[in-house]
């Protein structure tokens, strides 16, 4: 997450949870079909507007939240701008963002699909619902812990996580999945509520900021804490109290055996059909590669071998 996410469905596809497919969250957030679209309808028409004037062939436009951090963000803070500018940039053309004051999961239903924007940075590799580039990154879930705890978790079989205090998660990842399947959600339930002020799930969007889960680890409220590794390393690497990343082994399985992913591919999308813009951006990948793994690695994000 990356954000084209999962929802919770019994074996998650994806990392990236921002734009989780909108059938599922529907079902977990309970969003009725007629909220969902009055919310569209309005969430949209001042983009379109945007969108419709800056329609040029020298520009890239990029769909983008504008309160989205670590990935986005209004003042092009989030590394998410930052790559869809270099990547722009190699195409030779001008980035405009075109912003959603909704979360990102909206992005592909509200944005793209509406041809208010044409790209997406960040979403999981092979999102059916859209055309995805070559992978430019792959990162995995991590166990953030802090550094003085030396605890040495690597992978959810292992025995000392029963024995740990609180676990914060998002809602609907891989981690809450597995969390689960260890039998520890009932536990963590009503603390992981608590963070989000008990708010009902019931028409609208839940989810715990990853600068606060960083802050359960940090200031001792929370022993581990488990999320996508670009979603929490700035929060991680800025910390006042050292904290430590642990990539997740990707050898997560539910109790039936299914296998549970916890390392993503990261993409870009363009709307089905737009094959001439995916070549285009194919090739600014290639050609941005070097600056997009610098402001990776200025993130803090591990990064896992593509071939992997």
């Amino acid at each position: 997450m990356s954000r084209i996410a999962y929802a919770k469905t019994p074996a998650p596809t994806s990392g990236n949870w921002r734009f989780a497919l909108l059938a599922g969250v529907a079902a977990i957030f309970g969003l009725t079909a007629e909220s969902r679209d009055v919310a569209a309808a309005e969430s949209t028409a001042a983009a379109a507007a945007v969108a419709s004037a800056a329609s040029e062939s020298d520009v890239l436009r990029i769909c983008a939240t504008a309160d989205g951090l670590p990935f986005s963000a209004r003042d092009g803070s989030g590394f998410e701008n930052k790559i869809g500018s270099v990547v722009a940039e190699a195409m030779g053309r001008r980035p405009v963002f075109i912003w959603s004051d909704k979360p990102g999961i909206y992005l592909v239903r509200d944005y793209l699909d509406k041809n208010a924007c044409d790209v997406i940075v960040g979403a999981d590799t092979g999102d059916e619902r859209v055309l995805t580039t070559k992978p430019y990154y792959r990162a995995g879930y991590v166990f953030v812990s802090r550094a003085d705890s030396h605890l040495d978790v690597t992978s959810w079989d292992d025995p000392k996580i029963h024995k740990l205090g609180h676990i914060v998660i998002p809602f609907g990842s891989p981690a809450e999945t597995m969390l689960k399947t260890i039998g520890r959600y009932e536990v963590e339930i009503s603390y992981l509520y608590s963070l989000v002020g008990f708010k009902s799930p019931r028409n609208q969007y839940v989810q715990i900021p990853s600068s606060r889960m960083a802050q359960e680890v940090a200031g001792g409220n929370a022993d581990l804490a488990v999320a996508f590794a670009p979603e929490i390393a700035r929060y991680v690497k800025s910390s006042s109290i050292p904290l430590q990343m642990t990539v997740v082994a990707d050898d997560s399985a539910r109790a039936d055996g299914m296998k549970v992913p916890e390392h993503f591919n990261q993409s870009m999308a363009v709307r089905k059909g737009d094959d001439a813009l995916l070549a285009d951006l194919n090739s600014a990948l290639d050609k941005a590669q070097p600056q997009i793994e610098a402001i990776l690695k200025e993130e803090g994000v591990p990064l896992l071998r593509a071939d992997e």
